[in-house]
């Protein structure tokens, strides 16, 4: 039924080209927006830690495959992991110390930026897991180890 002279069937065609104009109008930003983040993406140095993943080759080395299935190591290393993430002090290194718990022992690997980040996670580690129950290996990362680009 035509109403004022307008065409139901011209109003429904309007309507399907806005649409796909719109669509392709989005594809298209989106695939610009990619374009401009690959440079940046691309700039980064990839992490080697090859030389530190060595170390836990060793016979005897605990690693995180390691780590019993059980609540209450699960719960202890969470405990643990929460702790030190929510500490914004800490490097990004240390975020990423590896915890592993064994039967309520708990021991802290990898690197961090220095002396007193080692420290600081070893005191949350010991604060939850209790004295005695943490064994700190971690290492203080070189000077000239690459540091995460400012955004």
């Amino acid at each position: 039924m035509k109403r004022a002279g307008i065409d139901p069937d011209e109003v429904e065609e309007d309507i399907m080209h806005t649409r796909i104009n719109r669509t392709i109008g989005a594809v298209l930003l989106s695939g610009a927006c990619s374009l401009v983040a690959v440079p940046a993406i691309a700039q980064q140095t990839p992490p080697d830690n090859t030389k530190v993943n060595t170390a836990d080759r060793a016979k005897g080395a605990v690693t995180a495959d390691q780590q019993k299935e059980n609540a209450t190591d699960r719960d202890l290393a969470k405990r643990i992991r929460q702790a030190v993430v929510g500490d914004k002090s800490l490097s990004t290194y240390a975020h990423n110390v590896k915890i592993v718990a064994q039967d309520g022992q708990v021991t802290l690997k990898g690197p961090v930026r220095s002396e007193a980040e080692k420290t600081a996670i070893e005191v949350k580690a010991t604060e939850i897991a209790g004295a005695g129950k943490v064994t700190n290996d971690i290492t203080i990362a070189p000077e000239d180890a690459p540091k995460k680009p400012k955004s």
